[in-house]
């Protein structure tokens, strides 16, 4: 069986081994959504990881979900990233941006601006503000003539990615954000040809896709999905028919990977697994959910024909978590008040694992 500590290529990436760190939100970038050289020292404790894929980082100030969240949309924020990249390299690492457009998961209070979305239909819950949880706005619905616009932001902020120095970036199509919108059945009331059909809920997907791969290249290119989620109020019907096709537009274009989260059952992921013929990034328990990814979930995919395995919450509180998963030595616990809470504490200051003589 494949091991998790085997090597594993990945476009022109030779990855040391089969562990990524997940893309988790830290809130912890300066004014102007700028890296920081805390941030540069964060990533690159944790770049023993087979890949690392950063927080979320919006293409465009209207993408902005998250108040001190960073971006790759101004010449400040890519020279502020070549820091974060350098020191990862420096380390022996290798480093995705994830993109991020938060769509209608946003507020005004936020981005000075009201958000968009496929359609005006609000997300369900309090999104974040810097004066603290508001009640989602309802979002203006993109006309048909800009949507093209919003596709194409995912790949100039991959064009700027890779000139700050990332290996590649991974599309974040998941959780209820904008790509996740449009392939939404509830979020996604359009009758052009971004809605309706299952043809129609993928295409603006496959077109940001395209676009970032014109831009940076196929093996520079990623996109994270999680079928059948219901994050910020997304429904969709039509699972298994909607991402098998998705999946089959995207095979075309020769990705790098595709990640997967484990919001639907696994009769439905495994379908998808044989539905995608390249790299599988694997992401085997619900993000956020009561349990974390330990060394069983990881075997289990790995035998259901997982390539990689991807880890969130466990590389928080643990730097150096590929020599915990390959020792056996405990994964020590997160403090989850300090998820958000910014500064160094609790994003700086988790220590490795100390062998007594």
């Amino acid at each position: 069986m494949t091991s998790l500590f085997q090597s594993h290529q990945l476009g022109e990436l030779t990855l040391p081994n089969r562990v990524v760190m997940a893309p988790m939100t830290r809130v912890r970038a300066a004014a102007g959504g700028l890296a920081t050289p805390s941030m540069a020292t964060y990533y690159a404790q944790r770049a023993t990881a087979g890949l690392i894929v950063t927080e979320g980082v919006q293409p465009s100030l209207i993408g902005q979900s998250n108040p001190g969240t960073p971006g790759l949309h101004t010449e400040e924020q890519q020279a502020s990233w070549q820091p974060v990249t350098d020191a990862v390299h420096v380390n022996g690492g290798r480093i995705f941006a994830q993109v991020m457009h938060g769509g209608r998961v946003s507020h005004p209070d936020t981005t000075g601006t009201r958000p968009v979305g496929p359609s005006a239909v609000p997300a369900v819950g309090d999104v974040f503000t810097p004066t603290g949880p508001q009640p989602a706005p309802v979002p203006r619905a993109l006309e048909t003539s800009e949507v093209p616009e919003h596709a194409r932001s995912y790949a100039d902020a991959a064009r700027r990615a890779v000139d700050a120095g990332f290996d590649g970036v991974e599309l974040h199509g998941a959780n209820g954000y904008l790509i996740s919108q449009f392939l939404s059945s509830n979020a996604n009331l359009r009758t052009d040809r971004y809605g309706g059909s299952v043809a129609h809920r993928i295409r603006f997907a496959v077109e940001a896709v395209s676009e970032t791969v014109e831009a940076v290249g196929a093996a520079r290119t990623g996109i994270r999905l999680s079928p059948g989620g219901t994050f910020w109020g997304v429904r969709e019907s039509e699972v298994t028919e909607l991402y098998t096709a998705l999946l089959g537009e995207l095979a075309r274009l020769e990705l790098a990977y595709v990640h997967l989260e484990a919001t639907a059952d696994e009769e439905v992921l495994v379908a998808l697994r044989r539905a995608w013929p390249g790299t599988l990034v694997m992401n085997p328990v619900v993000p956020m959910g009561p349990k974390q990814t330990g060394r069983s979930e990881a075997d289990h995919w790995l035998g259901l024909g997982a390539e990689l395995i991807s880890f969130g919450r466990a590389f928080i509180a643990n730097p150096d978590l590929v020599e915990r998963l390959r020792t056996g030595v405990p994964v020590a616990p997160v403090d989850e008040a300090t998820y958000y809470q910014g500064g160094d504490a609790g994003y700086l200051t988790y220590p490795a694992h100390q062998y007594s003589a």
